[in-house]
């Protein structure tokens, strides 16, 4: 491999020759060679548009030459583009404020950029100007999540929302007995069921919108610690009306900059509004695998759909696979909002150095949800099927039904016509009779099932 000679104010050092990267990439390269997590994508984008934002900005502002923002400008549209994406290896695991991977787009861009022109172009004096990691990093966080959650993740869970009141409507006529403490309870619709869990996503989806507005605020314009200090005054205003201009998306600027750069609460909020969305998802899936268990000796009221075989010993075995990935991508969500939750408790003094774990964890949990509702909706929710034989028989053997007896005969006697057709093996309606309740006649005429699922 060949290589050149790059110099920072730490000295020289050597890089492979084909590389756009400079000295503070590959130092980082070779000083935090720790595990194999690398930047997401989608912070790397966000940092490049938020290049190319300032300079126009900057050029506007009289501190950046034309020829120098064209040539940057043109960069960044290559790399929006997709070109070069190799020349981004970094690891989540660096600084703490994001400054390797900030040098590392700022390094590739200014490289490039003088590739273009053949005039000398600075990663810090040109492509950085009016910039620090310390403003750049988080608002290049914010963006990416505010992203990935309205282009990604909202729309998934609106098509699963819409997937589950399909089979309202499908099972709307559909009774059969609930549950509650895994046992037996009142009557209620399959369709009912299925409605609580569309309304779950449906309130989901407003926390999730509610939770991304806040990180709607960007930090850039503060600088190294809040003050602004090398960013020309109007700054900030002038980067978050371009971004918002280049992303189709509303940014304001930061309501409180030091605010901005040593907390990072409005993801922290994300997170949290992540982890009750997989609360849901880990709810519905269980619910859907147990109301599917079987097919002979367990609930079976739910036919699931057959995509692969289940077991490498037992021959014909069907297992509820898009559910139990569903709850291990909840239990991942759970550990991430954890780990955001104590990094974002980090923030000391002027600034919160775990920036990097805190968007990958986000970005990890927005895909991962995303990814996972989709397959479920797929392959597992529009093709559920009720059976209808199953369900009508479990409901005419419930002790619960019991229940509509309460009001005319009391709770107790009630209770000790259900305790009797238990230990004796009988129906209800035999139990009641047979004690002397009621008649044959008031029992059919009270005890009515389809009668039990809304207010007497």
């Amino acid at each position: 491999m060949n290589y050149r000679i790059e110099k920072d104010t730490a000295g020289e050092i050597r890089v492979p020759a084909e590389r756009l990267w400079g000295a503070q990439t590959q130092r980082s390269l070779e000083n935090f060679t720790i595990g194999t997590e690398r930047m997401p994508q989608e912070v790397v984008m966000a940092l490049v548009l938020l290049k190319k934002a300032a300079a126009v900005v900057n050029h506007a502002f009289g501190t950046l030459d034309r020829v120098r923002k064209e040539a940057i400008v043109t960069a960044c549209d290559e790399l929006l583009a997709g070109k070069f994406p190799d020349e981004f290896p970094l690891l989540v695991w660096q600084t703490g404020s994001g400054t390797q991977s900030n040098m590392n787009v700022n390094e590739v861009l200014a490289r490039r950029a003088m590739q273009l022109i053949d005039e000398p172009v600075h990663p810090n004096d040109h492509v950085n100007l009016s910039q620090s990691s310390n403003d750049i990093f988080p608002s290049a966080m914010h963006i990416a999540a505010l992203s990935a959650g309205e282009t990604a993740l909202l729309p998934s869970l609106k098509r699963l929302e819409v997937s589950l009141q399909n089979k309202v409507e499908e099972f709307r006529d559909i009774l059969k007995i609930g549950r509650t403490h895994l046992q037996d309870a009142t009557p209620l619709t399959l369709g009912q069921e299925f409605s609580g869990y569309a309304a779950m996503l449906h309130t989901n989806a407003r926390q999730l919108q509610d939770a991304l507005d806040y990180v709607r605020e960007l930090a850039v314009g503060g600088t190294a610690v809040g003050t602004g200090l090398n960013a020309p005054p109007g700054f900030a205003e002038a980067m978050v009306e371009k971004v918002s201009e280049l992303t189709g998306q509303r940014f304001l600027t930061a309501s409180n900059t030091f605010q901005g750069l040593s907390s990072h609460d409005a993801l922290a909020g994300v997170s949290g509004a992540l982890k009750a969305l997989a609360a849901n998802m880990m709810k519905i899936a269980n619910d859907v695998r147990w109301l599917g268990s079987g097919p002979r000796c367990g609930i079976g009221e739910l036919l699931l759909p057959a995509n692969e075989p289940g077991s490498s010993i037992m021959p014909g075995k069907v297992n509820p696979t898009q559910a139990e990935a569903v709850t291990m991508v909840a239990c991942q969500v759970f550990g991430n909002d954890v780990a955001v939750g104590f990094a974002a408790s980090q923030g000391n003094f002027e600034l919160n150095t775990f920036k990097p774990v805190i968007i990958y964890n986000v970005l990890q949990s927005i895909r991962l949800l995303g990814d996972s509702m989709n397959s479920f909706r797929e392959r597992c929710v529009n093709g559920i099927r009720a059976n209808r034989p199953l369900i009508a028989e479990y409901l005419q053997k419930s002790l619960m039904l019991v229940t509509a007896l309460a009001p005319h005969l009391g709770y107790e006697t009630a209770a000790r016509i259900a305790k009797s057709a238990h230990e004796n093996g009988t129906t209800l309606r035999e139990a009641a009779v047979s004690l002397g309740c009621v008649s044959e006649e008031e029992f059919d005429r009270v005890v009515r099932p389809e009668k039990m699922i809304a207010p007497a």
